[in-house]
């Protein structure tokens, strides 16, 4: 077992980091009782089998890159490869968000797992492509390209959608 930790210093970590992994599982499960499960399980092993940390950042790369593979290892269970429920996002990111930027949001939730998470941590976490890269062990070029491929498919299902808005306006004329 981990040497001794004081409970504010556990409190001072779970609450630094529990609203950037609670998203991050979220954006692969799509489940609030999942997600709050992975993320027990992730601040358990950051509790009892974290390495020495060289610094904060370390330490939230490695919080983050235990709660990615949580999250897959959680997806690959049989009975919850088919469940889906993105009606929930809105009313379980508790950020202070405009409509626009909740409606940008769930457009960014809806695309491919390795889109989505790409397009997360750059837009909404602020990492760089290389770091990405280093979180999701994949190449940098390969986060170039999730990311490309995520505004692409962002770009037409936002066209597309004011396309609809249009037709529907126009229908009420």
């Amino acid at each position: 077992m981990k040497h001794k930790m004081s409970t504010q210093k556990f409190e001072y970590v779970y609450q630094k980091y529990k609203t950037l992994l609670f998203h991050i599982a979220f954006s692969y499960v799509k489940n609030r009782e999942d997600t709050e499960d992975i993320l027990q399980d992730a601040f358990a092993k950051w509790l009892y089998h974290a390495p020495e940390f060289k610094s904060e950042e370390h330490e939230k790369r490695w919080l983050i890159r235990v709660t990615v593979n949580l999250s897959k290892k959680h997806l690959k269970l049989f009975w919850n490869r088919n469940k889906v429920t993105m009606e929930e996002l809105p009313e379980t990111l508790e950020w202070n968000m405009s409509r626009t930027e909740i409606n940008l949001l769930d457009e960014v939730m809806a695309l491919p797992d390795k889109c989505r998470i790409s397009m997360y941590l750059h837009y909404y976490e602020g990492y760089t492509c290389r770091e990405i890269a280093n979180i999701l062990k994949c190449t940098e070029s390969a986060v170039k390209m999730r990311l490309q491929k995520g505004r692409k498919l962002l770009k037409m299902n936002l066209c597309e959608g004011e396309q609809n808005e249009i037709r529907r306006l126009s229908g009420n004329i």
